[in-house]
């Protein structure tokens, strides 16, 4: 874990990362038996967020992108399961366009925003741009004509009864339980698979990249190809992200698109500490159970607090709070080695 903290994610995993992963899988497994129903619901939606605040740091942390249009592709994954299951009843391929449709519209607007050679704060106010239309577009289809097979979009109103995932060789639709291990595992497998991704040439090529674009292109490498790929991957993790929250709440809405999705997901990340995959996972369980803590004790200004918060994070913890305190573990570890140093010279 240590490793990730202090950024060297190009590094192969560790024993003990393997170890902290296993243990996690297992804690996870054996939760639902000890946990009830209403903190099963509420740690499944914090693993479905956490996955949308992957698909960010990922992509903001080692690519060097900021996407404020995260939030679209987590959208477009919860209203394709929504529809293509409600009219076609199969919820496996549901689940299957949930994601493909997320990466081809990342594919394309992708392509002209990078191989539009773009400046990065463009790319950020276009992808903000792009979740205004998509929110504005959803909630205007309020009226009776707004159909796709069978189902009415409903506007503002969003799409309830959104099926459960029924997988194969299965009867029934997934249980709280069920939804629980799924968003939980999918959490662990996206988690593991960037960090192992990071490790490849193609990872080690995108943390190039960020550091220095000008340099990998002069080594021959297309950076434009990369993070196009990376752009795609992130979409594609969001709308994950957003077809299983379908599959949580049985209900979609446009909400799923606005800015103030948007901004929680900058939250989680620049919290956990976007220099890490571990640390946006910690940010969203953290953030969300501060929102809900709020909500639940009557605060009215939810977001102004969320708003400080970030505040606060951005001038004490500029790299978030794991790395911060991995920093500060990795200077007492060494003063204190030091220390024994100093003490065993002495007496020798």
């Amino acid at each position: 874990m240590a490793q990730e903290f202090a950024s060297d994610a190009a590094l192969p995993p560790r024993p003990a990362w393997w170890a902290f992963v296993a243990i996690s899988v297992i804690v996870l497994i054996t939760l639902p038996w000890f946990v009830d129903i209403s903190l099963q619901l509420s740690l499944s939606l914090a693993f479905v967020l956490s996955l949308l605040a992957l698909s960010m740091s990922f992509l903001w942390g080692y690519v060097g992108i900021l996407s404020f249009g995260q939030t679209v592709f987590y959208g477009l994954g919860g209203y394709c399961y929504a529809l293509f299951a409600m009219n076609f009843g199969y919820t496996g391929w549901a689940m299957v366009v949930a994601l493909a449709l997320p990466a081809l519209f990342g594919l394309v607007l992708g392509y002209f925003m990078i191989y539009g050679r773009i400046s990065d704060i463009y790319l950020s106010v276009i992808t903000l741009v792009v979740t205004l239309i998509f929110e504005k577009a959803i909630r205007s289809t309020s009226g009776p004509e707004y159909v796709v097979g069978s189902v009415r979009l409903n506007g503002q109103n969003g799409i309830p009864g959104v099926p459960g995932l029924q997988l194969p060789g299965m009867s029934e639709p997934l249980s709280i339980e069920g939804v629980f291990y799924l968003a939980s595992m999918a959490m662990v497998v996206v988690y593991v698979g960037l960090r192992l991704l990071l490790t490849t040439p193609f990872g080690r090529i995108l943390v190039g990249i960020r550091e220095n674009e000008r340099r990998m292109q002069l080594l021959g490498y297309d950076s434009r190809r990369y993070k196009l790929a990376a752009f795609v991957l992130s979409g594609a993790i969001a709308g994950l992200s957003g077809a299983l929250y379908a599959v949580w709440g049985n209900f979609v809405a446009p909400e799923m698109f606005n800015l103030n999705q948007a901004a929680q997901v900058v939250i989680w990340v620049i919290v956990g500490g976007r220099s890490t995959l571990i640390g946006p996972i910690v940010g969203t369980g953290v953030i969300q159970s501060l929102t809900v803590w709020l909500g639940a004790s009557g605060v009215g200004q939810v977001t102004l607090v969320l708003g400080f918060i970030l505040m606060v994070f951005v001038l004490a913890f500029r790299e978030g709070l794991l790395p911060t305190l991995g920093a500060a573990w990795r200077a007492i570890v060494g003063r204190s080695g030091a220390m024994r140093n100093a003490r065993s010279g002495h007496h020798g």
